[in-house]
């Protein structure tokens, strides 16, 4: 694939993904956190290695990391985008360990409409609403996450894989709707 194809496939690419997760977080009550999601993609440090890794059929970070071992892109964007666990971890003042912390619950909601965007975006036709789950599901063991933030989440994409969309979305609704009532008293 030339340059052309990568440059313009991988803009595509971010361009229906954040498209997507706009969608999923009106659909989810918190259309701000869906305007400005993932906006670091289009800064030279992870738009330049999404071209230059680009597949059309997985994440770039993934064939970055298989060429030198990590992905820079990766590295950027965990620091910078508060809907991805990775960002979530920090120092315990005792261990001197790194921990990992609990998520606020409206950014474990915009977690939950980018997984579901990303996988409707790499999946195309083969989408169903269980791929988020099994995605999330294969990891869970090797993953470094509050176990209150990962039960959230799993939760709302098993409610996702067996109930469906609106059902999941009404429910992430009326949770963080409790969770703004329960911070106000």
């Amino acid at each position: 694939m030339n340059l052309i194809s990568r440059f313009f496939g991988h803009l595509h690419t971010v361009n229906v993904h954040r498209y997507r997760v706009l969608v999923n977080c009106i659909r989810a009550g918190i259309p701000w956190r869906g305007f400005m999601h993932d906006l670091s993609k289009y800064s030279p440090t992870e738009f330049c290695n999404g071209v230059r890794y680009y597949q059309g059929t997985r994440s770039p970070n993934e064939a970055e990391r298989e060429n030198i071992g990590y992905s820079r892109a990766w590295m950027h964007h965990k620091g910078r985008n508060r809907h991805h666990f990775e960002y979530w971890t920090d120092y315990d003042p005792v261990t001197k360990m790194q921990i990992p912390i609990e998520m606020p619950a409206v950014f474990v909601a915009e977690m939950f409409c980018d997984r579901m965007a990303a996988s409707k975006t790499y999946l195309k036709e083969n989408y169903t609403d269980k791929s988020p789950l099994e995605y999330f599901l294969r990891a869970k063991k090797r993953r470094i996450i509050h176990p209150k933030t990962s039960e959230l989440l799993e939760k709302w994409l098993t409610m996702l894989a067996r109930q469906g969309e609106q059902a999941a979305f009404a429910e992430i609704r009326r949770y963080l709707n409790e969770a703004r009532h329960s911070e106000r008293r």
